[in-house]
């Protein structure tokens, strides 16, 4: 086995670099989230997969926070985010904007995420619902897609931390 490496090694960038490199075109919305520590973890994640922004929606925590603070070890410097009193304001918005709205949510007609293929350079916007009611039946309503993770246990949902860490890996993926 290998070492491990170092800090110096791992060429991590700082946060006023992190700022100003190209990020994916890629923004994470979390439709009223409740748990802080979900909300740094996504924070985290983001900051690893140069995603350009979180939109924190309704009851979502924002940052300042010590439980943001503390799982996303200052991710939430480094990711550029912005809230709304609601989700579906913010989807309204993102698509004025150019983004594709996809829902992360289980629903009839959803496309599997290993068969979602996104254009390089597409504007994206990835909506996450709250913990236990998903993502608001209005929002889904209002996005274009909904992508489903599959699973095959005995749990018919995933953590929403580490859903987002699944699903903004696949969109990495897809343009790196």
């Amino acid at each position: 086995m290998g070492q491990k490496k170092s800090m110096l090694e791992l060429h991590r960038l700082g946060v006023e670099e992190y700022k100003n490199v190209e990020k994916l075109p890629l923004t994470v919305v979390l439709d009223n989230v409740r748990s802080e520590m979900n909300v740094g973890s996504v924070f985290r994640t983001a900051d690893a997969f140069l995603i350009e922004r979180i939109v924190l929606c309704g009851i979502t925590p924002q940052p300042p926070k010590a439980e943001i603070h503390k799982t996303a070890l200052g991710a939430e410097e480094s990711v550029a985010w912005e809230y709304y009193p609601t989700c579906l304001d913010a989807v309204e918005q993102l698509k004025r904007d150019g983004y594709t709205i996809c829902s992360i949510e289980q629903v009839h007609d959803s496309v599997s995420l290993e068969q979602f293929v996104v254009n390089r350079g597409q504007k994206v916007a990835i909506v996450f619902g709250n913990e236990v009611k998903g993502v608001s039946q209005a929002v889904v309503d209002a996005s274009d897609v909904c992508i489903e993770v599959p699973q095959h246990g005995t749990k018919h949902s995933l953590n929403i931390s580490c859903c987002a860490a699944i699903v903004m890996w696949h969109f990495y993926h897809l343009s790196y």
